[in-house]
């Protein structure tokens, strides 16, 4: 059995991971030199932010603690409002859980050199994607030295969210995709160590919320911040010079200023990504060749889910696997039915979101809101349990997620309005 992974990336070098378990010849096909002695892309990381989906399936291949070394657990919000005191906001009732901020590159290297080092698995870099037969398994590489063809018993598309797999599939008109770009770009800038320690708290994800906008700031092991600005589509334009840029930071984010040295070069020579959300139907054809993680599925990066839900198609793929016995026909649409409604439901979350951490983290009701919150967690243990809390904290499904958090409201609506029933006789009594 001979499979094909194209893209060499998180997913794609998880799942070499995986598979080499089971005993089958893989091959990782990636279209980049290999990532371990290239030069990084400049502003293009978005640290990640690993919680409990993410370390479970590291956990399953034996990596946790090498890859957990490096990171730095986060226990909740930091909060930069324009002027007054900073305010944390812890995530769970407890204060003592946390998601872990880690190097998106050293996290790649660490599974690449995992996957690589497997029996049975090989890397070829420098190959990109430029024709498939999805029905033949067979794939058209342009490479350095010119055109290969290859043929696999299944191919696997876990080449992100511009996946040349997914492109040939749509070319074939195997599936459908429809992408909700985001009306937002985004922009990474840095704030290095002061004095050989770090600037801002560490165990914090820290965020300037400014209603329309919004930067946030995760950090590094070697004790750097790397931020995020996520702005309206075409805001980055209207700054073109050092001193537009200054005026603009030390009006709008006025601690940053201090912090970042070197703003305006980043500002300047960093690239605007973009961000949207992949909808792609099906994600398999002919029981042969299937997109997982980024390729089928795409999201925004708010709720810090992305790597997370795709290292989570990775564990339940292989979960598909064992319970049809190794047969991909029927492993690979399995998957799709048992993962689709929960792609779907953090996908919506994650926009859900955004709007939090860009609106309403800054506002004293959601303060207000999160503290009782966290008292009805700490008084109902296991009964009572916050999205968050449940999206980061736990392996349950995120459409479990959805309905769990659903019917909790609706309880203590019901709750709300049977008690003020109650004072409300009670008042009636009273005055007779």
């Amino acid at each position: 059995m001979r499979v094909a992974i194209v893209g060499a990336g998180l997913t794609g070098s998880l799942l070499g991971c995986f598979l080499a378990r089971r005993g089958l010849s893989v091959t990782l096909y990636e279209r980049r030199p290999d990532p371990r002695v290239a030069q990084v892309e400049r502003g293009r990381s978005i640290n990640l932010a690993i919680s409990e989906r993410g370390l479970d399936a590291l956990r399953r291949i034996g990596l946790l603690d090498q890859v957990m070394a490096d990171a730095l657990p986060m226990k909740g919000r930091m909060i930069h409002p324009v002027t007054g005191p900073l305010d944390f906001q812890q995530y769970s009732a407890s204060g003592d859980r946390a998601i872990n901020s880690i190097s998106r590159g050293a996290l790649n290297n660490a599974l690449l050199t995992a996957a690589a080092a497997a029996p049975g698995v090989s890397v070829c870099f420098e190959h990109r994607l430029v024709e498939l037969d999805s029905q033949a398994g067979r794939m058209v590489f342009a490479t350095p030295s010119g055109k290969v063809s290859i043929t696999a018993d299944v191919v696997l598309g876990a080449d992100g969210a511009g996946s040349a797999v997914r492109e040939q599939l749509l070319a074939e008109g195997i599936v459908a995709e429809a992408v909700d770009f985001l009306d937002y770009g985004y922009k990474e800038l840095s704030i290095p160590a002061a004095d050989g320690e770090f600037a801002l708290d560490p165990g914090a994800l820290h965020i300037w919320p400014r209603g329309t906008s919004m930067m946030i700031a995760l950090p590094n092991p070697d004790k750097s911040f790397t931020c995020t600005l996520f702005w309206p589509a075409g805001s980055f334009d209207g700054l073109v010079s050092a001193g537009d840029i200054e005026d603009h930071f030390r009006l709008n984010y006025p601690d940053l200023l201090p912090l970042a040295p070197n703003l305006v070069d980043d500002y300047l020579h960093n690239p605007v990504g973009v961000l949207g959300t992949v909808h792609t139907l099906p994600w398999q054809a002919h029981g042969r060749t299937a997109l997982l993680g980024d390729a089928a599925h795409a999201i925004v990066p708010f709720y810090g889910q992305g790597a997370n839900c795709a290292f989570e198609d990775v564990v339940e793929l292989d979960r598909c696997l064992d319970d049809t016995g190794g047969s991909w026909a029927r492993a690979l649409p399995l998957f799709e039915v048992r993962r689709r409604e929960n792609t779907e439901a953090i996908a919506e979350m994650a926009l859900a979101n955004f709007v939090e951490m860009r609106d309403k983290v800054a506002s004293p009701v959601f303060r207000l809101s999160k503290r009782v919150e966290h008292t009805l967690e700490r008084l109902l243990p296991g009964r009572y349990v916050s999205r968050y809390e449940l999206v980061s904290f736990s392996t349950t499904p995120y459409a479990e997620v959805q309905r769990r958090v659903r019917r909790q409201h609706q309880l203590l609506g019901a709750g709300a309005v049977a008690a003020s029933g109650l004072l409300l006789t009670i008042a009636r009594r009273w005055r007779r």
